[in-house]
């Protein structure tokens, strides 16, 4: 008997599938950790009041974002008064006084860019990681670091703009005919690269740690399937590799946050 009929069928994913997973996986994301983190800027600001101009981390869970303070007084949602003994008794009292729906403050300019990010960042990723197996072979182990940093260039490129609106709808609200007419003039007073503007440092920082990212990723992930046999991974191995592939870059790697 053909030991290669025992192996279990491989499923092949589709880009549009791997589109709406990514999609997916970004808003599932950012609604789990929105919470938390709007619980944490919270108990931050009540120690140490934010002042105007000065800019704080806002975290979705995905990737960190720089937070302007523009707005006097209690407006923004960074800024609401009221005193918290802890994580616990944050949840409870923002819930009480101010909603529950507070715990999503931010989440719009948020998934602006969160979403588009990681849906050309994964499924570039994937698609580019399997054509170079195709043609280069499953063990090249040159692959990942490629594919990551083409996919995070190719995804930093993209969303740079947006980068504008983000910074724009986390200081104060915005309708979209103002968001509109900002942009147009911001267009027509520095030009279109100004749009751009921060995309350097962006990929000085990114690049770096996707490629390595996704070379520890895969360099796990393989090892874990050779350990306990298995022919493809599963579901638990992947996030293994995954969360220990960026907890060791975490620990290695300082990113610039204020």
């Amino acid at each position: 008997m053909d030991p290669d009929s025992e192996r279990p069928q491989i499923c092949n994913v589709t880009p549009f599938q791997q589109i709406v997973a990514s999609c997916t996986g970004a808003i599932l994301t950012s609604l789990m950790v929105t919470p938390l983190d709007v619980v944490k800027i919270r108990l931050q600001a009540q120690n140490n009041q934010f002042s105007k101009g000065e800019c704080f981390v806002y975290n979705n869970g995905l990737m960190d974002h720089v937070c302007i303070c523009e707005e006097e007084g209690s407006k923004a949602w960074y800024k609401k008064p009221g005193y918290f003994r802890g994580t616990l008794d944050a949840f409870i009292k923002i819930i009480r006084n101010e909603g529950i729906k507070s715990l999503w403050s931010g989440l719009p300019p948020t998934l602006v860019m969160a979403v588009p990010a990681t849906v050309i960042y994964f499924t570039c990723y994937d698609q580019l990681t399997a054509f170079l197996k195709s043609k280069l072979g499953e063990n090249e182990r040159h692959i990942p670091i490629f594919a990551g940093i083409v996919a995070r260039f190719g995804a930093v490129t993209v969303i740079s703009p947006l980068e504008l609106i983000r910074t724009k709808m986390q200081s104060k609200r915005f309708s979209y005919n103002e968001l509109h007419q900002f942009i147009s003039k911001k267009v027509s007073e520095d030009g279109w690269i100004s749009l751009w503007r921060g995309w350097t440092p962006t990929l000085l920082r990114d690049v770096p740690f996707s490629a390595m990212y996704w070379y520890n990723y895969e360099l796990i992930r393989k090892w874990l399937c050779v350990k306990y046999g298995l022919y493809e991974p599963t579901f638990t191995v992947n996030f293994t590799s995954g969360a220990l592939s960026g907890s060791f870059l975490s620990l290695c790697i300082c990113q610039p946050g204020l």
